[in-house]
């Protein structure tokens, strides 16, 4: 779980609260996966913490998942790819699941990782994607009929459709190699890694709920729509 951002866009809320935390209907955004994660039998998470990294700490240690979870201080901001490689021993050469606890998401975690068992021979990465209703704000992913994906479009101002980039992954071990080649500490998935690989990225479509909550409107967004769900 990346969990080590400022999440600027949301002050004032985030000058005390790390964005991980920030309550979408009275719960923290990590409660939130913690519940599906753990519930769909994920063993363990790790999180990468570096802005107000000790009210992280106490939140973890006062879960009823404590046990299950690991946390990596990170004194200087790697990227979304570095955090990964930083990190490569802890996944001990399996296939990994990568998320952003700053969104808010409801899937089949069993489907998802049943999708990434059915990808096409040489697919390295399952990449979640969901309907978004700001495809200007994201990463708008064309596919080929198998799932693939062949087009990759981050925040552009007229985007090919809606299909967004969820930023929910499941990595081949081989992606390691991939960014252990890049010989550099901080590495962007999004610009360094994706648009690489186009053609080696299966999809999985959440037809469920999904959200960043980056911006004080998504917040308000995922107030509303997700009260149904808790």
């Amino acid at each position: 779980m990346l969990a080590a951002g400022f999440g600027t866009r949301l002050r004032p809320i985030t000058d005390t609260v790390p964005k991980c935390l920030v309550p979408v209907r009275g719960r923290p955004l990590l409660e939130h996966w913690f519940d599906l994660l753990f519930s769909a039998g994920i063993e363990r998470v790790l999180i990468n913490t570096h802005y107000l990294p000790d009210v992280v700490r106490r939140f973890v240690a006062q879960s009823p998942w404590s046990s299950r979870v690991d946390i990596a201080y990170e004194e200087t901001l790697l990227g979304t790819g570095g955090t990964v490689l930083r990190n490569r021993e802890y996944f001990a050469g399996q296939s990994f699941m990568l998320a952003h606890a700053d969104n808010l998401s409801s899937f089949d975690v069993h489907a998802f990782l049943a999708r990434h068992q059915e990808r096409p021979p040489g697919a390295e990465i399952t990449m979640m994607t969901f309907d978004t209703d700001s495809p200007r704000s994201c990463g708008i992913v064309e596919t080929d009929p198998q799932g693939l994906v062949t087009g990759f479009h981050e925040k552009v101002p007229d985007p090919p459709g809606r299909r967004a980039n969820g930023a929910v992954y499941i990595f081949e071990p081989t992606i390691l190699d991939f960014l252990r080649s890049l010989s550099k500490p901080v590495i962007d998935l999004s610009t360094e890694v994706l648009p690489r690989h186009i053609g080696r990225i299966f999809t999985f479509h959440n037809d469920d709920y999904h959200r960043d909550i980056g911006t004080p409107e998504s917040l308000r967004l995922a107030e509303s729509e997700f009260s149904s769900r808790v």
